[in-house]
């Protein structure tokens, strides 16, 4: 149990670093430094904020791989990444992004990804 409680945290913490580096460089245009970059700049930037997303995902992945000694298949470690990305993001998109909002059809979307994952870990 511990072990998947590390690979989920390290997941987790991957995805607010990969949230960031695909979607935060459109909160950071508000501020005036920032929009005055050039799209090569955001890119640079961008990258290295993904690379902290590498730092933990790839250690999520090898702890987290059954082919390793860990407790999820290559499915379920993927089934677990998409899901956490999608409540990062949503939280990331309502706290950010005050604009955005939280609708009958999202949450029942997140509903059936919720049942996916439920089917994806059903031995």
């Amino acid at each position: 149990m511990a072990k998947q409680l590390i690979v989920i945290g390290l997941l987790v913490v991957s995805n607010v670093f990969m949230t960031l580096a695909w979607y935060g460089h459109l909160k950071f245009a508000e501020m005036p430094w920032f929009s005055r970059l050039g799209l090569f700049a955001v890119i640079l930037i961008s990258w290295g904020i993904a690379l902290f997303e590498y730092c933990f995902q790839v250690p999520a992945n090898k702890l987290g791989f059954k082919g390793n000694g860990g407790p999820f298949s290559l499915v379920e470690l993927k089934v677990l990444q998409e899901v956490i990305t999608l409540v990062v993001f949503m939280a990331f998109s309502l706290i950010a992004f005050k604009n955005e909002t939280l609708k009958l059809n999202h949450i029942i979307g997140f509903g059936f990804l919720v049942l996916a994952v439920y089917f994806i870990f059903k031995k």
